[in-house]
């Protein structure tokens, strides 16, 4: 993985010398060439550019970066350590780079300080934000000589023992002396992370450690290598979608050619890119020009983004990458890696596209493509309104999103705990809706294709056993044909009592998906009651005929409990048996009314000719 990621780094030309990290500066404190306070410099737009920093030495009570601080340490309300650290290092690189000391003496005159003070407080520039130095049109950060003073000045600051015992690094496999420390990675503060960054690499319990290693021997990395990781992985997260409390990190080994560009992609709610918050710092991550490069982005894009619209994306070989992240303690959590072929990637999307086919509940064809976001929101607890939908999702989804993005992402099949909520949902939605006179509940669409996804690939299946998209009589379960004699059961007492406001559905669905056995007969005597209501002898014959076929397909014998696979085929056998019965009733309605058209337009012919 951190080899990966350290490739990715090179071919897009993300990393940073050494020493530098990307940071958003809000103003530039400019200054003439005689020390004279000019203005204030707002950059348009606001972009991270490298910026010098010496790690965690930061944190510390007495030193600070250099050249790019925050406000409160470059214009302090009261003289405080870290400021004075900051101008005495500016005063030193003044012998390699005058106008640094220019910048550093003329922060000292106290007309110059109470012309920035207003200027800042006018731009409403905060504590918190980052403030360099320009002298004229030139920023400090822009002085060659800035740059060779802030080498040999962070080697002092850093200064190593030259006899440390030299290791290949975990990155790239050259002898080199380990960072102690490893710079924190950003991005991950709205799913966990810490403000300030979370180590990918950390070693400061002794459980972490291993064959009497101390910190950083039980994973050494080299100071150039590591800088190329975390330049990716910071770049790759700005980027990624946050989903159930994490986020979905993805790229690819190697650029395609142009002819295979993607159309342009589709978003969709769960895949939408976060706009940072308003004290986070968006990073720039370094887009490249080639085209082949930004055709293979968009293309590893499209195919992960297909999980939910369906659309179909060109085969081309490829490796893929996916990492999943969240925060902890200020430490990255790699929640699943996963890393294969964009081929067999593609094949399993086509796969679990396929396997999601399902009726729609008008019995018209099937359903519209799975949605990924509205459809994770089935596998928690069902609630009618919802305000704090994000926060329940983190909360209840954290641990079962990333099963499900491994299983559409490898084939695998789906955890239990997916049919399991998917079911209580269901069963929490039907009972809700006792208030709808005249509607008789069905099984909610997306939380059934979970459903069937979870029985499809529970076990290998003969050819009977499949689920169709429509309702097999041949299908082997009888706990399937229980929920449709269930659904026949309701559909009749619509038909004969309109206007009942709890039904059987509403009275029985729960009980009856569990033990059928101890409800169905109760259903049956029912149905005979509602049976002698319907007057029409066209429909009365009819459902007669359905239940009789649904008896036939159950068998001899009716379950006395069903499990978890059992709920599932009662489910999905009432689903696509009420899809069934709709589309008859439009079917039949439609013959009747163009029976009686033609009628009528006998009987005007008729008239017209005794007319005459």
């Amino acid at each position: 993985m951190l080899n990966a990621l350290y490739r990715y780094a090179q071919r897009e030309n993300l990393a940073l010398p050494p020493g530098y990290i990307k940071k958003t500066i809000k103003a530039y404190l400019v200054f003439s060439e005689d020390g004279k306070f000019v203005g204030l410099e707002l950059p348009t737009p606001q972009i991270a550019v490298p910026c010098p920093d010496i790690g965690s030495l930061a944190n510390s009570k007495d030193k600070s970066n250099v050249i790019v601080e925050k406000k409160s340490i470059v214009v302090p309300a009261q003289p405080n350590v870290k400021s004075a650290f900051f101008y005495q290092a500016m005063r030193e690189g003044g012998a390699v780079e005058p106008h640094m000391a220019l910048c550093a003496a003329a922060m000292q005159d106290e007309h110059n300080l109470a012309d920035i003070g207003a200027e800042l407080t006018r731009a409403k520039i905060k504590d918190s934000d980052r403030v360099s130095f320009k002298v004229g049109d030139v920023s400090l950060l822009e002085s060659a000589r800035t740059k060779e003073w802030w080498s040999a000045y962070r080697g002092v600051l850093l200064a190593k023992d030259t006899d440390a015992p030299r290791v290949p690094c975990l990155i790239t496999g050259e002898l080199t002396e380990p960072m102690a420390t490893v710079p924190k990675t950003t991005g991950l503060r709205s799913v966990g992370g810490h403000s300030s960054g979370d180590a990918l690499i950390c070693f400061d319990k002794s459980a972490f450690c291993s064959y009497g290693l101390e910190k950083s021997a039980n994973a050494p990395v080299s100071e150039q290598a590591y800088a190329s990781v975390k330049a990716a992985l910071d770049a790759l997260i700005a980027r990624a979608p946050t989903l159930a409390g994490m986020k979905f990190v993805h790229w690819y080994d190697q650029p395609v050619p142009p002819k295979d560009d993607p159309v342009e992609l589709m978003g969709m709610p769960a895949f939408a890119i976060e706009e940072p918050e308003e004290d986070d710092e968006p990073e720039d991550t370094a887009v490249s020009t080639q085209m082949e490069e930004q055709s293979a982005l968009q293309q590893a894009d499209k195919l992960v983004h297909s999980v939910s619209t369906g659309e179909h994306v060109p085969k081309f070989t490829n490796t893929y990458y996916i990492l999943m992240l969240s925060g902890v303690n200020g430490r990255v959590m790699i929640r699943r890696y996963l890393r294969g072929s964009y081929e067999e990637l593609q094949s399993n999307v086509e796969r679990w596209q396929q396997e999601l086919t399902l009726v729609n509940s008008f019995g018209t064809g099937v359903m519209k493509q799975f949605k990924l976001f509205p459809a994770l929101i089935r596998l928690m607890k069902y609630q009618k309104s919802d305000q704090k939908i994000w926060e329940r999702m983190d909360k209840e989804l954290s641990g079962v999103t990333p099963a499900v993005l491994t299983a559409i992402m490898t084939g695998a099949p789906l955890p239990d705990t997916v049919a399991a909520r998917a079911l209580a949902y269901i069963r929490s939605k039907m009972l809700g809706q006792d208030d709808e006179r005249s509607e008789v509940p069905v099984p909610d669409d997306m939380a059934c294709q979970w459903l069937k996804v979870w029985l499809t690939r529970r076990k290998p299946r003969t050819e009977e056993e499949i689920l169709m998209p429509y309702y097999s009589e041949n299908h082997p379960s009888s706990a399937y044909h229980c929920g449709a004699l269930m659904a026949v059961y309701g559909a009749i007492q619509r038909k004969a009592m309109p206007d009942v406001n709890a039904g059987v559905i509403q009275r029985y669905y729960a009980a009856a998906s569990q033990t059928p056995a101890l409800v169905l007969g109760q259903l049956s005597r029912l149905s005979n009651y509602h049976l002698a209501k319907i007057e029409n002898q066209r429909w009365l014959h009819w459902y007669q005929d359905m239940l009789s076929q649904i008896s036939v397909a159950m068998g001899t014998v009716i379950p006395v409990t069903l499990d978890l696979e059992g709920q599932s085929y009662f489910a999905l056998g009432y689903r696509q048996m009420w899809a069934q019965i709709q589309a008859e009733q439009r079917s039949r309605n439609a013959e009747y009314k163009d029976k009686q058209q033609g009628n009528d337009e006998t009987h005007t012919e008729d008239d017209g000719e005794k007319e005459q």
